[in-house]
């Protein structure tokens, strides 16, 4: 009897050494794997052979973690590559009015020019100082939009009026391009929470969005669903791609880099940061040959 219970007892000792034998060198082939991690040998993630409870739980633990290690590396990929493109976006709006300034410049030098040529070269040396300025403020604008602590100040804002208000402010610009807007809402009252300014400031950029690159046509929608609010923003276009659409709110983004003078580029990205800032939304949608420019909050009770 003594000496079964001796047995019994080598043996529960020998089976926990193994135990702690393996869990010993499953964790050491564990941190190896790790160190592949680390040192960019390898992105797979861990694995275990000895299955424990608190094994499987730690390698869960570790690939969790490398996941999202993977995703900050992208995300930082992506990041750079945007500040990349941003760059020679901005280099490239820069350039034109800065060329143009130049030798506009030089040739106000001239002592040969006539009054009425001096006066045509200067009005064009204002238009390219006016574009430098538009473009620095939007960059600007945007840069401090997108700061954690902008300050949002959200209220009851009724929309119906704000919208008729914004689409009278730019009477000139629709008569200029000969465009009759269409207007589509709801006879009841429309509430958001949201920053007036701010909410303004979204709406003009869309309106002179739409304006800028309608190929005739300019619409407005206000409605309201049971959950949200929509506001959308349509307007005809040619020759804009699916392609196009995904990089809309893209800073400088233009979908065709061969037109100047229609805008920095940053009017959409600046509306897009705005609406979420508002815990709103501004998606973008291409119906056919219209490009439509979604807001959406949730709707107030």
């Amino acid at each position: 009897m003594l000496y079964g219970a001796i047995i019994l007892m080598g043996l529960f000792v020998v089976c926990l050494l193994a135990r702690q034998y393996m869990l010993k060198k499953e964790i050491k082939r564990i941190a190896g794997q790790l160190r592949k991690v680390n040192e960019r040998v390898t992105e797979k993630k861990v694995d275990i052979r000895f299955f424990n409870n608190d094994v499987e739980i730690l390698a869960k633990e570790i690939n969790q973690q490398i996941d999202r290690t993977k995703q900050a590396n992208a995300d930082k990929r992506k990041t750079e590559n945007e500040l990349k493109q941003a760059v020679s976006y901005i280099s490239h709006d820069i350039r034109t009015p800065m060329t143009t300034i130049s030798g506009y410049l030089q040739f106000l030098e001239s002592e040969q020019l006539s009054a009425e040529e001096r006066k045509e070269y200067i009005e064009t040396l204002k238009k390219g100082v006016k574009r430098l300025k538009v473009l620095l403020e939007d960059f600007f604008e945007l840069s401090v939009i997108e700061q954690a602590d902008y300050p949002i100040k959200l209220e009851r804002v009724k929309l119906n009026p704000l919208l008729t208000e914004v689409l009278v402010g730019f009477y000139e610009e629709f008569s200029k391009r000969k465009i009759e807007p269409k207007m589509e809402r709801t006879g009841e009252e429309v509430m958001v929470m949201a920053d007036p300014s701010a909410i303004t400031r979204v709406l003009e950029n869309l309106v002179i969005n739409a304006i800028r690159h309608s190929s005739g046509e300019v619409a407005v929608q206000l409605e309201q669903t049971p959950s949200s609010v929509r506001l959308t923003v349509s307007n005809s276009v040619d020759g804009l791609s699916e392609a196009d659409l995904a990089h809309l709110f893209d800073r400088f983004y233009k979908a065709d880099q061969t037109r100047t003078g229609k805008g920095t580029g940053l009017g959409l990205p600046i509306a897009k940061s705005l609406m979420e800032k508002m815990n709103g939304s501004l998606t973008a949608e291409l119906v056919g040959k219209q490009l439509l420019m979604t807001c959406e909050w949730e709707r107030l009770n």
